[in-house]
């Protein structure tokens, strides 16, 4: 048989609970170091909460997709810096074999040099970054070109695929960060197209053919202007996702310390709940038993 506790006894026992209660909220506190647990530690931030952490989420992705984008962008502009070295080296080459005082064997020999830069020129249009072609477009695992020296026209047409790579900005933009091997060294505009410069330059030169040397400096001058302008383009989407990656980090660090003002426990307001919660608790357990003789065990039968 149960006996019916008293009222005084039933309001000493949901006191207790509560008592019991916050010393428990306390501890988990102190454990994990949040405030917040579980919903029903915070049940009216708890949306919030969710919220700020799924954009914390999503800024943290961002970034790590700016941080592999960078790779590219700076192995790109890298690439453009030695391609404009080349297209230089291939001016005063040039220059040379004009020279009047020149001889036929002369040009062959500096043909046979602005050969090697051609071979380079198209090296660089092959740069990789983790097995990726990154002038092939969106085909990056094909060689956007092939050489074969043993032809008068020896690059191939371009192989890649057209690009439309582009980067989220954390703020919620996106922005374009590669051009393709087409656009860049063999362009459909011959005064832009890098390979078809530095190639009838070295036909010209192994040919003797002067009148087709100045031809091929003028377009060596305009491929170097045209290449310069890519590598300015780079250089812009280089400083762009430096400024998103400053971005996402700052956002990120926001985003932790609204995350932090919610969720995070009050080390020393938990210490002190624990102490006079588990005081409050001896103190009342003691004043029962001293006011009441008749355990809780004598109502149980």
């Amino acid at each position: 048989m149960i006996r019916r506790l008293d009222a005084a006894t039933e309001t000493f026992l949901t006191d207790l609970a509560e008592i019991s209660r916050r010393v428990e909220r306390a501890q988990r506190e102190l454990g994990t170091g949040r405030r917040v647990n579980r919903p029903s530690d915070a049940p009216d931030e708890i949306s919030r909460l969710l919220q700020l952490r799924s954009e914390l989420a999503q800024t943290e992705q961002i970034r790590s997709n700016l941080g592999r984008v960078k790779t590219e962008v700076d192995t790109a502009e890298q690439t453009l810096q030695d391609a404009v070295r080349l297209l230089d080296r291939a001016a005063v080459l040039g220059a040379q074999g004009m020279n009047g005082t020149t001889s036929p064997e002369q040009r062959r020999m500096i043909a046979e040099e602005v050969e090697t830069l051609l071979d380079q020129m198209v090296g660089l249009a092959r740069a990789r970054v983790e097995a990726r072609y990154i002038f092939s477009g969106d085909a990056d695992s094909q060689a956007p070109f092939t050489l074969d020296l043993s032809l008068d026209d020896p690059v191939s047409d371009y192989l890649g695929g057209p690009t439309s790579r582009q980067i989220m900005h954390p703020a919620g933009t996106a922005f374009p960060v590669a051009k393709t091997g087409e656009e860049i060294f063999d362009n459909p505009d011959p005064e832009k197209n890098v390979f078809q410069a530095i190639n009838n330059l070295r036909l010209a030169l192994r040919d003797n053919d002067e009148a087709g040397m100045a031809a091929a400096m003028d377009q060596i001058e305009s491929a170097s202007a045209h290449l310069n302008e890519q590598l300015a383009w780079y250089g812009a989407v280089q400083n762009q996702v430096t400024q998103a990656l400053d971005f996402a980090y700052k956002h990120e660090l926001r985003l932790k310390e609204r995350i932090g003002a919610i969720e995070d426990a009050d080390i020393a307001e938990a210490i002190l709940e624990l102490n006079q919660g588990t005081y409050q608790r001896e103190v009342a357990l003691q004043s029962k038993s001293r006011n009441q003789k008749i355990s809780l065990f004598d109502y149980l039968g």
